[in-house]
C-alpha cells in the first residue's frame, strides 16, 4: 500500500462545477516501502474533480513519482484504489469550498456518503492484504474493529 506524504496542488482553479488541481515537483510525494519517491511532471499533472458528484473525471491520467533513478508509474485510478489520496483530496475539497462561501448541507451528505464508501473499500482491501499475506494479528484487529462500529 501506498501512503500520500505530501499533496499540495500547486494551482487551483474552479470552472463551473469543476475544479482542477494542477501539482508540480516537491508538492506531492508517496511512501512505499518506506521510501519517499517525489512526483515528476512527466506525464500527467493534474486532477480534475466535478463538484456537483464529487467524481474525479480524468482517472486515466498517468502519474510518475521518482526516487533516484527509479521511477514509479501509477494511473490515477489505481492511485485511488492502492494509497489515502481520496482522504487528502476530500481534505483539499473541504478546504476550497470552504474558501468559496457555499459548502450546501447536500454536497456535505454526498462527500460523508463518499468518504464512508471508500473507507469501506478500503477497509476491505485491508482485509484480503491481511487474508493473503496471511497475517492473522491484522485479521483479527480489522475483525475486532468491526465489531465495534
Amino acid at each position: 500500500m501506498l501512503l500520500i506524504q505530501r499533496i499540495k496542488p500547486f494551482f487551483t482553479s474552479k470552472e463551473e462545477f469543476h475544479l482542477r488541481l494542477v501539482f508540480a515537483y516537491q508538492y506531492f510525494s508517496i511512501i512505499k516501502n518506506d521510501e519517499v519517491y517525489q512526483f515528476v511532471p512527466a506525464e500527467g499533472k493534474e486532477i480534475i474533480i466535478n463538484i456537483r458528484s464529487l467524481q474525479i473525471e480524468n482517472l486515466g491520467e498517468v502519474f510518475v513519482f521518482q526516487r533516484g533513478r527509479r521511477f514509479i508509474r501509477i494511473p490515477l485510478y489505481q492511485l485511488l484504489l492502492v494509497s489515502d489520496l481520496h482522504m487528502h483530496l476530500s481534505t483539499i475539497l473541504e478546504g476550497v469550498m470552504e474558501v468559496d462561501g457555499h459548502l450546501q448541507e447536500e454536497g456535505m451528505r454526498e462527500a460523508e456518503g463518499l468518504v464512508e464508501q471508500l473507507e469501506k473499500e478500503n477497509w476491505e482491501r485491508m482485509v484480503d492484504y491481511a487474508l493473503e499475506t496471511k497475517n492473522r494479528l491484522l485479521f483479527k484487529e480489522l475483525m475486532e474493529g468491526l465489531r465495534m462500529i
